[in-house]
């Protein structure tokens, strides 16, 4: 039943997608730009081999960890109703430490600060799942970015760093993602940069991957020096693509070439 439920979800999110192109919206998620068998590999949760990190989250949900013994269902309660629409809210301004944090950041906060846990790596099998198990709370919801003064100047940083050439192929990210979207690019097709299934899996990993792995990989492309995985860039960058995404509806975990 509950294969049959997300199953369903999914294919919601499809055609709410299509809706909301026809209404007049010129963005396109990189799901729309798939092909058939790659939609429906994402759409079936049978086949979409991002849920094997999902189950792995939700054990995790439920499990106790670090010196409170606590999980993250103690606090929370069921994740289908504390976690819906949260991912679509990320990046965000964590009160405690008052600064912006990612998803990632906000479940290593509650594990040192609640459960008293080391946090997690990033990009790590236990942090994509746990990631990926709360993404799929908002799936089919739109991206609701919060209207934080703090992350004005992250965003600001962002937008500069998206438009901002670098590395030997002197490429911004605006040079594929806004002037070459929708061409192809080593048969794949370029999308617009709306980060709208991540955490992702991705054939070409054979594996699931954050926002900041894939954003990693573009910067590798341009023959630029990637920054380290927690480097504030990538953080800024996130914040500045979800606000270009605001409106459009989370299809994670998504899959992708």
């Amino acid at each position: 039943m509950t294969r049959l439920r997300l199953g369903l979800a999914a294919a919601g999110v499809f055609c709410a997608s299509l809706a909301l192109a026809q209404a007049g919206d010129p963005r396109r998620s990189g799901y729309q730009e798939m092909g058939p068998a790659l939609r429906k590999m994402q759409d079936d949760d049978t086949a979409n081999p991002a849920m094997l990190f999902v189950q792995a989250g939700a054990a995790a949900w439920a499990g106790k960890a670090g010196a409170a013994g606590k999980s993250c269902a103690d606090c929370h309660g069921d994740a289908a109703v504390s976690m819906a629409g949260v991912a679509a809210r990320y990046p965000a301004i964590a009160p405690t430490l008052n600064r912006a944090v990612d998803l990632d950041g906000r479940i290593n906060l509650c594990r040192t600060t609640h459960q008293q846990a080391p946090a997690l790596a990033s990009e790590s099998d236990d942090l994509l799942a746990l990631g990926a198990f709360v993404a799929l709370q908002s799936r089919g919801l739109p991206i609701a970015p919060p209207d934080d003064p703090g992350l004005a100047a992250v965003r600001t940083q962002g937008a500069a760093l998206y438009e901002r050439r670098q590395g030997q192929l002197n490429l911004s990210c605006a040079n594929c993602h806004d002037d070459n979207a929708g061409r192809k690019l080593a048969g794949a097709t370029i999308p617009q940069a709306h980060p709208t299934g991540y955490p992702i899996y991705r054939l070409e990993w054979q594996s699931l991957g954050s926002l900041r792995r894939r954003l990693r990989n573009c910067i590798v492309g341009m023959r630029a020096e990637p920054w380290d995985y927690d480097a504030a860039e990538y953080l800024a960058l996130e914040a500045y693509l979800m606000d270009r995404a605001r409106g459009m509806l989370l299809d994670a975990p998504g899959v992708r070439p």
